[in-house]
Order: C-alpha cells, then sequence, then structure tokens
C-alpha cells in the first residue's frame, strides 16, 4: 500500500505528548485558519490524505515543532530515493 503523506505517524505522537484529542486538533486548526475536521486530522494521522504544504505550516505552527520534526528521521548515508521508497510502503 504507498500511503499519501509521512508525516501522519508525528502528527499522532506529538498530539498525544500534548495530551490533545483529534478533535482538540481539529479545533486548534480551525482556530488557526485552517479549514479541517476531527476526521481531516484522522485520515492525516492514518496517511490517507495528502498534505500540501499550507497545511503542513499550520500543523507545525499549532503543534508547536519545527516543520522537519513532523517528517520522520533519516538514517544518514541512506541513499533519499530508498528512503522515500520506504516511507511509502512502511506502516509506523
Amino acid at each position: 500500500m504507498r500511503y499519501k503523506n509521512n508525516i501522519g505517524p508525528q502528527v499522532r505522537r506529538r498530539r498525544y505528548a500534548l495530551g490533545w484529542s483529534q478533535s482538540d486538533l481539529a479545533t486548534k486548526l480551525q482556530l488557526a485558519g485552517l479549514d479541517t475536521s476531527r476526521s481531516g486530522v484522522s485520515k492525516i494521522e492514518a496517511r490517507l490524505s495528502y498534505v500540501d504544504d499550507k497545511t503542513l505550516l499550520y500543523l507545525s505552527d499549532v503543534l508547536r515543532v519545527p516543520v522537519q520534526e513532523l517528517f520522520p528521521a533519516r538514517t544518514p548515508g541512506n541513499r533519499i530515493h530508498e528512503f522515500m521508497e520506504k516511507l511509502e510502503t512502511t506502516r509506523f
């Protein structure tokens, strides 16, 4: 299965760390100006929806983390093509 985003698991981990529900995160995103719902947050976390650059910036701001922390860590020396191929098919 090819997933539609690579940040979903990190969004979920950060949301858990903050003690927020999916509804809480959706509400905070709405207050920040992003039109989304609990279902939208669920689809991002499950990697079932694409995350555009606008949404990525809102998530970074609301979750209070740098954008790069929303992406999985890449092992040094690992070729980008191989890394991306693995991300597209690996369930975290």
